[in-house]
């Protein structure tokens, strides 16, 4: 029987250990889609207690913010929301995460958890009920004691060349600025562009928003269609000019719906004026949107994401009580795969497709969007359409062996830009070791089963480039 998490955890075979201990493990990270604060790095914040690294709660305005993946393992163990989310006793909440992490065999929760413990506060035994008070306590020193578990200090643990934030276009970026001028931080932190406020035409808060789309390129308002497209081009070339490589879409699903400026505009009008606007005429404005977006992605050389197929919030009391990102989201089935394409074609009908990663929720979509790639890639790069890693629900062990699979069966999977960790917290850069330990198994596995040969150069290519070189190329970092 093999150790729990020893140093050869989850590679099933010699050339599997290899290519990981040898060509993999000690690349640096490029972690080209997160959520860490900016504003943490510069001021290279210190954690209070494990609790608020790891779980994070309620703030003192009311709002969540932390770590969705833990709360819905806790509630899903019964555990009550003023412990999941609620700060009155950290340690009694800490006993409980522990007693449901026990109970989580075959969650990938369990195996990040005790990745961190490991990596960060050198604990190698189990987090159990009875290990819990004891794990809490020598993790809470090293939090208060040690200088390297500072913001910083984790991304540099983590061997972390780039971090790129996700910001809204009205963000003034001062963080971001004020990291660039620090010679003392010696990792780069490079804002991402994510207009879906601007976008999504037919949600909650759309004219308010973009009144204060409007007051940031020095507008009293914004008129049409074009004024918002003005717009956000103006501010993403402020964003190109402090280091933007990547945007940023999370839709529901993608729309492709070509009409008329003046029915986009109409629609535009609708919604400023609080009135309802249909489905069709929304896309339409959607559309336009996004097609004057992907040009300009392509003219300042910025990667456009794709994020689709989540509902969000699906929990009206609880959405109603905590606010958004809390744990209440699900996987959507969407039939917009032919939208992906159209939108894809009509950027590239002008030469202005821009490199483009696409990533749906729903791992039933995996061989579409494989099929989508070879429709439309260039020399501009190699792998220039990208499926994304799997993502949020999907980056487990089983999630992450499909992804690759599919990728590999209809793509070319040496080229992939890999692992990302899409995270609030600091300490889950231990994801990235986790996905390159399978990505070498399955590797590995078709070496050794005779599927691939046994050629040194070659597979040292693509596991370095899988794991490091490939993203550090498209991103041009």
């Amino acid at each position: 029987m093999k150790q729990f998490m020893d140093d050869d955890f989850i590679l099933v075979n010699d050339t599997a250990r290899h290519l990981f201990h040898d060509h993999s493990e000690d690349l640096p990270i490029i972690d080209y889609h997160c959520h860490l604060s900016p504003k943490e790095i510069y001021d290279d914040v210190r954690f209070a207690s494990l609790g608020d690294v790891w779980f994070g709660g309620r703030q003192e305005d009311g709002s969540c913010f932390g770590d969705h993946y833990k709360w819905r393992l806790m509630r899903s163990h019964g555990m009550p929301e003023e412990l999941v989310t609620g700060r009155s006793d950290e340690l009694k909440r800490f006993k409980g995460f522990a007693d449901a992490l026990s109970m989580a065999i075959g969650n990938p929760m369990h195996h990040w958890c005790h990745l961190e413990l490991k990596k960060y506060f050198g604990i190698n035994e189990p987090l159990t009920p009875a290990s819990a008070e004891r794990i809490w306590d020598k993790c809470n020193d090293r939090l208060k004691n040690d200088p390297d578990m500072s913001a910083r200090g984790l991304i540099r643990q983590s061997n972390v060349a780039y971090v790129g934030t996700t910001d809204d276009p009205i963000d003034s970026l001062e963080w971001h600025e004020k990291i660039a001028q620090d010679k003392n931080i010696d990792f780069l932190v490079r804002p991402s562009f994510r207009p879906d406020k601007a976008i999504n035409i037919t949600k909650d808060g759309f004219k308010d928003y973009i009144m204060k789309l409007a007051a940031s390129v020095g507008k009293d308002s914004l008129d049409s269609t074009q004024d918002v497209i003005d717009a956000l081009t103006k501010r993403l070339e402020f964003f190109a000019s402090c280091g933007c490589v990547a945007s940023d879409h999370g839709l529901d699903y993608v729309p492709f719906r070509k009409l008329p400026m003046e029915v986009c505009d109409a629609a535009f009008k609708k919604a400023m004026e609080g009135e309802k606007v249909g489905i069709e005429e929304a896309e339409g404005y959607q559309t336009a949107v996004l097609i004057a977006l992907g040009k300009a992605y392509h003219k300042h050389g910025i990667a456009m994401e794709l994020h689709y197929s989540c509902l969000r919030n699906m929990n009206e009391r609880m959405y109603k009580l905590l606010g958004p990102d809390t744990g209440y989201d699900m996987i959507a089935q969407n039939t917009c795969g032919g939208s992906v394409a159209g939108l894809l074609s009509e950027l590239d009908k002008t030469d202005e497709l821009p490199k483009t990663i696409i990533f749906s929720l729903n791992p039933a979509d995996n061989e579409q969007i494989g099929t989508i790639l070879g429709c439309f890639q260039s020399s501009e790069v190699p792998g220039k359409i990208q499926q994304g890693p799997a993502w949020w629900f999907n980056d487990n062990k089983s999630g992450m062996e499909e992804q690759m699979k599919s990728l590999a069966n209809l793509g070319l999977l040496g080229n992939f830009i890999g692992m990302l960790t899409d995270s609030r917290s600091f300490l889950s850069y231990t994801r990235h070791d986790y996905f390159r330990r399978i990505m070498c198994s399955l590797i590995g596995g078709w070496v050794e089963n005779g599927e691939y040969p046994d050629d040194e150069e070659t597979l040292k290519r693509i596991v370095s480039g899988i794991s490091y070189y490939n993203a550090k190329r498209y991103f041009g970092i």
